[in-house]
Protein backbone atom coordinates (compact mmCIF):
# COMPACT_ATOMS: atom_id res chain seq x y z
CA UNK A 1 0.00 0.00 0.00
CA UNK A 2 2.76 2.38 1.04
CA UNK A 3 4.85 1.37 -1.99
CA UNK A 4 1.94 2.16 -4.32
CA UNK A 5 1.35 5.55 -2.70
CA UNK A 6 5.05 6.38 -2.86
CA UNK A 7 5.18 5.38 -6.52
CA UNK A 8 2.18 7.57 -7.37
CA UNK A 9 3.67 10.47 -5.41
CA UNK A 10 7.04 10.12 -7.16
CA UNK A 11 5.29 9.79 -10.52
CA UNK A 12 3.20 12.92 -9.84
CA UNK A 13 6.29 14.91 -8.82
CA UNK A 14 8.13 13.75 -11.96
CA UNK A 15 5.17 14.78 -14.13
CA UNK A 16 4.98 18.24 -12.55
CA UNK A 17 8.74 18.62 -12.93
CA UNK A 18 8.53 17.59 -16.57
CA UNK A 19 5.66 20.07 -17.19
CA UNK A 20 7.69 22.86 -15.59
CA UNK A 21 10.68 21.92 -17.74
CA UNK A 22 8.54 21.96 -20.87
CA UNK A 23 7.11 25.37 -19.96
CA UNK A 24 10.59 26.75 -19.31
CA UNK A 25 11.86 25.27 -22.58
CA UNK A 26 8.90 26.69 -24.52
CA UNK A 27 9.36 30.13 -22.96
CA UNK A 28 13.08 30.05 -23.76
CA UNK A 29 12.38 29.10 -27.38
CA UNK A 30 9.80 31.87 -27.64
CA UNK A 31 12.26 34.44 -26.34
CA UNK A 32 14.96 33.17 -28.68
CA UNK A 33 12.56 33.32 -31.60
CA UNK A 34 11.47 36.87 -30.72
CA UNK A 35 14.95 38.20 -30.04
CA UNK A 36 15.69 38.90 -33.72
CA UNK A 37 12.30 40.64 -34.01
CA UNK A 38 13.07 42.91 -31.06
CA UNK A 39 16.53 43.59 -32.45
CA UNK A 40 14.93 44.80 -35.67
CA UNK A 41 13.05 47.55 -33.80
CA UNK A 42 15.50 50.39 -33.15
CA UNK A 43 15.40 52.13 -29.79
CA UNK A 44 13.88 55.62 -30.01
CA UNK A 45 16.38 58.41 -30.48
CA UNK A 46 16.62 61.32 -28.06
CA UNK A 47 14.84 63.43 -30.67
CA UNK A 48 11.95 60.93 -30.76
CA UNK A 49 11.85 60.73 -26.96
CA UNK A 50 11.80 64.51 -26.80
CA UNK A 51 8.82 64.77 -29.14
CA UNK A 52 6.96 62.13 -27.12
CA UNK A 53 7.62 64.13 -23.95
CA UNK A 54 6.47 67.30 -25.71
CA UNK A 55 3.16 65.71 -26.75
CA UNK A 56 2.73 64.78 -23.07
CA UNK A 57 3.32 68.47 -22.16
CA UNK A 58 6.52 67.55 -20.31
CA UNK A 59 8.58 70.32 -21.89
CA UNK A 60 11.46 70.20 -19.39
CA UNK A 61 12.08 66.55 -20.21
CA UNK A 62 11.74 67.29 -23.93
CA UNK A 63 14.45 69.96 -23.73
CA UNK A 64 16.71 67.56 -21.81
CA UNK A 65 16.25 64.97 -24.56
CA UNK A 66 16.95 67.51 -27.29
CA UNK A 67 20.02 68.83 -25.43
CA UNK A 68 21.41 65.30 -25.19
CA UNK A 69 20.96 64.89 -28.95
CA UNK A 70 22.66 68.23 -29.64
CA UNK A 71 25.61 67.27 -27.45
CA UNK A 72 26.03 63.95 -29.28
CA UNK A 73 25.28 65.36 -32.76
CA UNK A 74 26.45 69.00 -32.76
CA UNK A 75 26.18 69.34 -36.55
CA UNK A 76 22.64 68.00 -36.86
CA UNK A 77 20.21 70.88 -37.59
CA UNK A 78 17.30 68.82 -36.26
CA UNK A 79 18.62 69.24 -32.70
CA UNK A 80 18.14 73.02 -32.39
CA UNK A 81 14.98 72.97 -34.53
CA UNK A 82 13.50 70.41 -32.13
CA UNK A 83 14.46 72.70 -29.24
CA UNK A 84 12.54 75.46 -31.04
CA UNK A 85 9.50 73.16 -31.24
CA UNK A 86 9.71 72.67 -27.47
CA UNK A 87 9.84 76.42 -26.85
CA UNK A 88 6.93 77.08 -29.22
CA UNK A 89 4.59 74.41 -27.90
CA UNK A 90 5.51 75.31 -24.33
CA UNK A 91 4.31 78.85 -25.09
CA UNK A 92 1.19 77.49 -26.78
CA UNK A 93 0.37 75.49 -23.66
CA UNK A 94 1.04 78.46 -21.34
CA UNK A 95 -1.05 80.87 -23.43
CA UNK A 96 -3.93 78.46 -24.05
CA UNK A 97 -3.38 78.48 -27.81
CA UNK A 98 -4.00 74.75 -28.19
CA UNK A 99 -7.65 74.82 -27.10
CA UNK A 100 -9.40 73.10 -30.00
CA UNK A 101 -12.40 75.48 -29.83
CA UNK A 102 -10.11 78.20 -31.17
CA UNK A 103 -9.71 76.24 -34.41
CA UNK A 104 -13.16 74.70 -34.81
CA UNK A 105 -14.96 78.03 -34.61
CA UNK A 106 -14.08 80.56 -37.34
CA UNK A 107 -15.41 83.55 -35.41
CA UNK A 108 -13.39 82.58 -32.34
CA UNK A 109 -10.25 82.24 -34.46
CA UNK A 110 -10.75 85.48 -36.36
CA UNK A 111 -11.49 87.36 -33.14
CA UNK A 112 -8.52 85.94 -31.27
CA UNK A 113 -6.43 88.49 -29.41
CA UNK A 114 -2.78 89.17 -30.11
CA UNK A 115 -1.00 87.39 -27.27
CA UNK A 116 1.78 88.56 -24.99
CA UNK A 117 4.58 86.02 -25.37
CA UNK A 118 7.42 85.62 -22.91
CA UNK A 119 10.29 87.72 -24.38
CA UNK A 120 12.91 85.27 -23.10
CA UNK A 121 11.16 82.31 -24.70
CA UNK A 122 10.77 84.27 -27.95
CA UNK A 123 14.53 84.90 -28.00
CA UNK A 124 15.26 81.25 -27.24
CA UNK A 125 12.85 80.17 -29.99
CA UNK A 126 14.34 82.52 -32.59
CA UNK A 127 17.88 81.58 -31.57
CA UNK A 128 17.18 77.85 -31.87
CA UNK A 129 15.53 78.25 -35.28
CA UNK A 130 18.45 80.37 -36.51
CA UNK A 131 21.01 77.81 -35.32
CA UNK A 132 19.07 75.07 -37.04
CA UNK A 133 18.91 77.08 -40.28
CA UNK A 134 22.66 77.74 -40.20
CA UNK A 135 23.47 74.05 -39.67
CA UNK A 136 20.97 73.00 -42.36
CA UNK A 137 22.38 75.51 -44.86
CA UNK A 138 25.92 74.27 -44.17
CA UNK A 139 24.81 70.65 -44.66
CA UNK A 140 22.99 71.48 -47.89
CA UNK A 141 26.06 73.31 -49.17
CA UNK A 142 27.99 70.07 -48.73
CA UNK A 143 25.18 67.94 -50.14
CA UNK A 144 22.16 69.64 -51.77
CA UNK A 145 20.14 66.43 -51.35
CA UNK A 146 20.71 66.04 -47.60
CA UNK A 147 17.22 64.89 -46.61
CA UNK A 148 17.73 65.48 -42.89
CA UNK A 149 18.77 69.10 -43.50
CA UNK A 150 15.83 69.65 -45.86
CA UNK A 151 13.41 68.27 -43.28
CA UNK A 152 14.94 70.48 -40.57
CA UNK A 153 14.30 73.55 -42.75
CA UNK A 154 10.73 72.39 -43.50
CA UNK A 155 10.07 71.95 -39.78
CA UNK A 156 11.67 75.30 -38.93
CA UNK A 157 9.48 77.13 -41.45
CA UNK A 158 6.39 75.41 -40.06
CA UNK A 159 7.33 76.53 -36.54
CA UNK A 160 7.90 80.11 -37.69
CA UNK A 161 4.53 80.05 -39.44
CA UNK A 162 2.79 78.79 -36.31
CA UNK A 163 4.46 81.41 -34.12
CA UNK A 164 3.56 84.44 -36.23
CA UNK A 165 0.01 83.20 -36.89
CA UNK A 166 -1.03 82.01 -33.45
CA UNK A 167 0.98 84.31 -31.18
CA UNK A 168 1.65 87.45 -33.25
CA UNK A 169 -1.60 87.21 -35.27
CA UNK A 170 0.23 87.93 -38.55
CA UNK A 171 -1.63 85.64 -40.93
CA UNK A 172 -0.06 86.78 -44.20
CA UNK A 173 3.45 86.40 -42.80
CA UNK A 174 2.42 82.91 -41.68
CA UNK A 175 1.27 82.09 -45.22
CA UNK A 176 4.65 83.16 -46.63
CA UNK A 177 6.48 80.82 -44.26
CA UNK A 178 3.95 78.09 -45.04
CA UNK A 179 4.49 78.46 -48.78
CA UNK A 180 8.30 78.31 -48.39
CA UNK A 181 7.97 75.19 -46.24
CA UNK A 182 5.65 73.54 -48.75
CA UNK A 183 8.11 74.16 -51.61
CA UNK A 184 10.96 72.56 -49.66
CA UNK A 185 8.71 69.70 -48.53
CA UNK A 186 7.78 68.94 -52.13
CA UNK A 187 11.47 68.97 -53.04
CA UNK A 188 12.18 66.52 -50.23
CA UNK A 189 9.25 64.28 -51.18
CA UNK A 190 10.59 63.99 -54.72
CA UNK A 191 13.77 62.52 -53.24
CA UNK A 192 12.04 60.48 -50.53
CA UNK A 193 8.35 59.83 -51.27
CA UNK A 194 8.02 58.05 -47.91
CA UNK A 195 9.11 61.11 -45.87
CA UNK A 196 5.66 61.28 -44.30
CA UNK A 197 6.53 63.91 -41.70
CA UNK A 198 7.39 66.34 -44.52
CA UNK A 199 4.02 65.58 -46.12
CA UNK A 200 2.36 67.37 -43.20
CA UNK A 201 3.70 70.73 -44.44
CA UNK A 202 2.04 70.20 -47.82
CA UNK A 203 -1.19 68.92 -46.25
CA UNK A 204 -1.50 71.80 -43.79
CA UNK A 205 -1.19 74.42 -46.53
CA UNK A 206 -3.67 72.63 -48.81
CA UNK A 207 -6.20 72.19 -46.00
CA UNK A 208 -5.94 75.60 -44.32
CA UNK A 209 -6.06 77.53 -47.58
CA UNK A 210 -8.81 75.24 -48.88
CA UNK A 211 -11.23 76.22 -46.10
CA UNK A 212 -10.92 79.95 -46.80
CA UNK A 213 -13.84 81.74 -48.51
CA UNK A 214 -13.82 81.60 -52.34
CA UNK A 215 -12.47 85.15 -52.90
CA UNK A 216 -9.60 84.47 -50.50
CA UNK A 217 -8.83 81.17 -52.27
CA UNK A 218 -8.70 83.05 -55.57
CA UNK A 219 -6.25 85.60 -54.14
CA UNK A 220 -4.11 82.83 -52.69
CA UNK A 221 -3.98 81.07 -56.05
CA UNK A 222 -2.66 84.29 -57.61
CA UNK A 223 0.13 84.14 -55.03
CA UNK A 224 1.14 80.65 -56.09
CA UNK A 225 -0.82 78.76 -53.44
CA UNK A 226 -3.18 76.08 -54.75
CA UNK A 227 -5.90 75.53 -52.12
CA UNK A 228 -7.29 71.98 -52.00
CA UNK A 229 -8.99 70.96 -48.76
CA UNK A 230 -9.61 67.31 -49.67
CA UNK A 231 -6.05 66.80 -50.92
CA UNK A 232 -4.80 68.38 -47.71
CA UNK A 233 -6.81 65.92 -45.63
CA UNK A 234 -5.42 62.97 -47.62
CA UNK A 235 -1.88 64.20 -47.00
CA UNK A 236 -2.52 64.68 -43.28
CA UNK A 237 -3.93 61.14 -43.16
CA UNK A 238 -0.66 59.84 -44.64
CA UNK A 239 1.34 61.54 -41.90
CA UNK A 240 -1.09 60.34 -39.22
CA UNK A 241 -0.80 56.75 -40.48
CA UNK A 242 2.91 56.52 -41.33
CA UNK A 243 4.69 59.55 -39.85
CA UNK A 244 7.20 59.58 -37.03
CA UNK A 245 7.86 62.82 -35.14
CA UNK A 246 4.74 64.57 -36.43
CA UNK A 247 2.32 61.63 -36.43
CA UNK A 248 0.44 62.77 -33.26
CA UNK A 249 0.31 66.36 -34.53
CA UNK A 250 -1.24 65.16 -37.79
CA UNK A 251 -3.83 63.22 -35.79
CA UNK A 252 -4.67 66.35 -33.82
CA UNK A 253 -5.12 68.35 -37.02
CA UNK A 254 -7.37 65.63 -38.45
CA UNK A 255 -9.43 65.66 -35.24
CA UNK A 256 -9.86 69.44 -35.50
CA UNK A 257 -10.79 69.12 -39.19
CA UNK A 258 -13.41 66.46 -38.37
CA UNK A 259 -14.91 68.59 -35.60
CA UNK A 260 -15.05 71.59 -37.95
CA UNK A 261 -17.04 69.44 -40.41
CA UNK A 262 -19.37 68.30 -37.60
CA UNK A 263 -17.98 64.75 -37.79
CA UNK A 264 -17.88 64.59 -34.01
CA UNK A 265 -17.56 60.82 -33.68
CA UNK A 266 -14.49 60.75 -35.91
CA UNK A 267 -12.92 63.79 -34.26
CA UNK A 268 -13.56 62.59 -30.72
CA UNK A 269 -12.21 59.12 -31.55
CA UNK A 270 -8.92 60.65 -32.74
CA UNK A 271 -8.69 62.79 -29.61
CA UNK A 272 -9.38 59.71 -27.47
CA UNK A 273 -6.52 57.85 -29.17
CA UNK A 274 -4.20 60.76 -28.37
CA UNK A 275 -5.46 60.96 -24.78
CA UNK A 276 -4.66 57.27 -24.25
CA UNK A 277 -1.21 57.63 -25.83
CA UNK A 278 -0.39 60.85 -23.92
CA UNK A 279 -2.15 60.77 -20.54
CA UNK A 280 -0.21 63.81 -19.33
CA UNK A 281 -1.88 66.03 -21.92
CA UNK A 282 -5.26 67.10 -20.58
CA UNK A 283 -6.00 69.01 -23.80
CA UNK A 284 -6.62 65.74 -25.60
CA UNK A 285 -9.18 64.76 -22.94
CA UNK A 286 -10.84 68.09 -22.26
CA UNK A 287 -9.98 70.41 -25.17
CA UNK A 288 -13.05 69.80 -27.31
CA UNK A 289 -16.50 70.65 -25.88
CA UNK A 290 -18.05 68.31 -28.47
CA UNK A 291 -16.32 65.32 -26.83
CA UNK A 292 -17.19 65.98 -23.17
Amino acid sequence: MNGGCNYRARHSVEQESMKATHKWFAATCLLMACAPCMADVPAPTEIERGFQSMYNLDFDQAHRNFSTWERLHPNDPLGPVSQAAGYLFGEFARLGVLESELFTNDKTFEGRAKLAPDPKVRDEFNGAVSRGDQLADAALKRNPEDSNALFAKVLALGLRSDYVALIDKRDFAALRYMKQGRILAQQLLKQKPDEYDAMLAVGVENYLTGIKPAPVRWMLSLGGIDPDKEQGLRELEQTAAHGNLLKPFAKLLLAVAALRDKKNTQGCDLLHQLAVAYPGNALYRNGAPECR
